[in-house]
């Protein structure tokens, strides 16, 4: 940490945080990829009727190379945390008085568009209470359920084309991801990706403890996620490439020597157009709006999705 003494100590800070989320999401996906090869990997999604888009670069069996996808408005339509949220809250996982005060905090960050940090950790605290006690099997079961619910049918067809050209070509390919882990790594599965990186939730003895490890792998944070991945990997990351739609992941994209923008944020479009990198949208009609929640309001726990719970339930009052 020597290296970090010119920052002030709220930066520094800051900084820990997001290298210690990096290094803890690259080693929970090595750990999911070992344990991936136990179980048997499910047909992936077809493509549909869209034409398979294929990289503008050549890809090649590189073992020193991989491709990186942010999931959220990347590969699945939407955000992750926002289907999962629905399933969640189907299923009662919720209760009145948690919703109520994560709601609450959720409206905060939407109404006033800054990222004040203690109202950041109390939207954190609040989420990670929710799943505070429950198991992790648990949650990996019902999220297998919500996939099939929620998410397969949303899967950009274009984006998974990209994939599978790496794949096609022997490279890993691993989601990069704010949302928790767990769910992650049942995306990456069901499409046949080889793992993914995502916020890590502490457990102890396969229970969830409230905590974070490190902070929630958003912006920079990724960014280390994927340095870490590629140290342990022996991946040269100017061989490797990197796909997102936010503005927010330009330290990630800017790691490889591959960066696309995949139905690119208007910064983004801007950034990618400036740089030469290359772009896709998949996108009819007017751009798609974001859906699901700000990255800062508790992307660390399964509890995110509560602004989809609340629409839920106030059509059933």
């Amino acid at each position: 940490m020597a290296a970090l003494g010119w920052l002030t100590p709220r930066r520094r800070s800051a900084t820990a945080r997001s290298v210690l989320a990096g290094e803890a999401a690259a080693e929970a996906a090595r750990k999911s990829e070992r344990q991936a090869h136990a179980l048997d990997v499910l047909e992936a999604l077809e493509t549909g009727a869209e034409k398979p888009a294929e990289p503008e670069f050549p890809v090649t069996g590189d073992e020193h190379a991989a491709a990186f996808f942010d999931l959220d408005n990347t590969v699945i339509k939407g955000a992750a945390i926002f289907h999962m949220g629905r399933g969640l809250y189907r299923r009662k996982f919720f209760q009145r008085r948690e919703l109520a005060r994560f709601a609450w905090q959720q409206a905060w960050f939407r109404l006033a568009g800054v990222e004040d940090p203690e109202h950041m950790q109390d939207a954190r605290d609040s989420a990670l209470s929710i799943i505070k006690g429950h198991r992790v099997s648990e949650l990996m079961e019902i999220g297998e359920e919500i996939y099939d619910e929620y998410m397969a049918e949303r899967i950009w067809p274009g984006t998974r084309a990209l994939a599978q050209a790496h794949l096609d070509a022997g490279q890993k390919v691993w989601l990069v991801t704010a949302a928790p882990v767990e769910t992650a790594t049942i995306i990456a599965r069901r499409l046949g990706l080889t793992g993914a990186l995502g916020t890590v939730a502490e457990s102890v003895d396969g229970v969830y403890t409230g905590r974070l490890v490190g902070e929630p792998l958003h912006g920079p944070a990724k960014a280390e996620a994927v340095r870490a991945l590629a140290a342990a990997e022996g991946l040269d990351l100017s061989r490797c490439a990197a796909y997102s739609d936010s503005s927010n992941d330009i330290p990630m994209l800017s790691l490889v020597g591959h960066p696309y923008a995949i139905n690119p944020d208007s910064k983004l479009r801007k950034y990618a157009r400036e740089r030469d990198w290359r772009l896709r949208d998949y996108r009819t009609g007017r751009k798609a709006a974001k859906v699901g929640i700000p990255a800062a309001a508790g992307v660390g726990a399964l509890a995110g999705g509560t602004a989809a719970a609340v629409a839920l339930h106030r059509r059933r009052r």
